[in-house]
């Protein structure tokens, strides 16, 4: 291998993807067809992710809630699989709220959170009897006046944040002090955290169990606390990113970049098993059953592990030379708007699959996107391919579902947005149509 290659990191594949990837036809055919970048969608793994959060609630006796953080990904296969297998949607918005209507959530099914919802959406939450995650006393203030039957969480600020979101200590006490709420049920109580400790979840979400029974002495029903999303996907296996971490040198990528951060693609405890080490401490399972707490959950990126991919076709192909050895400097038909992680001064580091398959020899490449931007990379990382890539090859880059693809779409230089293409397996064979969306 070329010393200016990066070290592989292959990604975590489930058989469905393995199968694209081996079919002869199919991704050319939906590549023509398509005639430009796509998403590839598969909801029957968002419905095996949200079963194994269910089964973890099971195995620790907890009555648990879990609710899909939309925001993650806009497609509407998602919402469906979320319907199907008795998760809620959690939205902030009015068009994500109508969304997940559309594909079979019910109103008491939603929880609707955010910053200073306008009063259109916390007319239209209450009205379909969602649940509420209020931010700040001015929405209580705008349910109020509403005067509808309203079902609340009022969101804490964790201890010595920074966080713009939640209330204080004393403003959550002021709350539930109140004797204007009328029709209003104060259900519980919320938090988000950043990062993906399990043992600062457990520990913040023990206090909210305190809190939902001093309400309870003042009158409030007070029986659920959401402890937000942040629960962490494994993409790459442990010893790929420990050599990852150990040699990042700037001379593995395009134009000696550097980034100085990177999401944690590897973890010992992802998804469900993050839900069971927050259970486990502090017998925070036994301390939710004794207090008849529900347990909410909002994640997003964890039901989408392993649930997409995203495709290219190379259109580009030149050959570049950096450290006196040479690589090959691809440009795809796409931009990384549609791999969100390279927008937040980061790279997403998953190897893409170089599709066909045929010998050939190992060969280094960057790839960068159809615009005018010398900053629109794809992949700064010289990831080492199997063979040269030609142009009209495919690149397939792995489990994109969670935030990769719609946080910063966009079709700058009039390039179209890559649509979602929802894979079927039906008598062992795929079939394909464009989401619903």
């Amino acid at each position: 291998m070329s010393p200016i290659a990066a070290a592989a990191m292959p990604a975590h594949r489930d058989e469905w993807e393995l199968r694209l990837l081996t079919d002869p036809n199919l991704l050319r055919d939906i590549a023509f067809a398509v005639g430009g970048p796509f998403h590839v969608m598969y909801p029957d793994r968002v419905g095996d992710n949200i079963d194994g959060f269910h089964a973890t609630f099971a195995q620790a006796g907890v009555d648990g809630a879990i609710y899909y953080g939309k925001k993650a990904n806009k497609a509407s296969c998602v919402v469906r699989a979320c319907a199907e297998h008795d998760a809620g949607v959690d939205v902030s918005s009015v068009g994500e709220l109508s969304s997940a209507l559309a594909q079979g959530i019910r109103g008491e099914e939603l929880m609707v959170t955010g910053p200073a919802k306008s009063a259109e959406l916390l007319w239209l939450a209450a009205r379909h009897g969602a649940l509420i995650a209020v931010d700040a006393p001015d929405e209580l203030d705008g349910l109020v006046r509403a005067g509808l039957p309203a079902r609340v969480l009022l969101r804490m600020l964790p201890p010595d944040s920074n966080s713009r979101f939640g209330m204080s200590g004393a403003e959550l006490d002021a709350a539930l002090r109140r004797t204007d709420l009328g029709p209003i049920t104060v259900e519980g109580f919320s938090f988000h955290l950043s990062g993906y400790d399990p043992i600062a979840r457990a520990e913040l979400a023990a206090t909210l169990i305190d809190r939902c029974r001093a309400a309870r002495e003042q009158g409030h029903r007070a029986r659920t606390i959401s402890i937000g999303g942040g629960f962490a996907v494994d993409y790459v296996s442990e010893r790929t990113w420990r050599d990852f971490l150990a040699d990042s040198d700037s001379r593995r990528f395009h134009a000696d970049k550097r980034f100085d951060s990177y999401y944690p693609y590897h973890t010992e405890c992802p998804g469900p098993a993050m839900l069971n080490e927050i259970l486990r401490h502090g017998n925070l399972a036994q301390r939710l059953r004794e207090n008849e707490v529900r347990l909410a959950i909002e994640p997003g990126r964890a039901l989408l592990d392993r649930a997409g991919s995203t495709v290219f076709r190379i259109q580009g192909v030149k050959t570049r030379t950096a450290h006196d050895d040479s690589y090959q400097l691809l440009t795809v038909d796409g931009t990384s708007l549609s791999l969100s992680e390279q927008w937040f001064d980061s790279e997403y580091l998953p190897d893409p699959a170089l599709w066909p398959t045929r010998p050939g020899a190992p060969t280094p490449a960057s790839v960068g996107a159809a615009t005018c931007l010398e900053s629109d990379m794809l992949s700064w990382r010289r990831i080492p391919l199997p063979r040269a890539a030609d142009i009209g090859d495919l690149l397939v880059y792995p489990n994109t579902a969670g935030y990769q693809m719609d946080s910063n779409e966009s079709a700058f230089h009039e390039l179209p947005i890559p649509p979602k293409v929802v894979l079927y397996s039906t008598s062992g064979e795929f079939r394909w149509t464009l989401d619903a969306r």
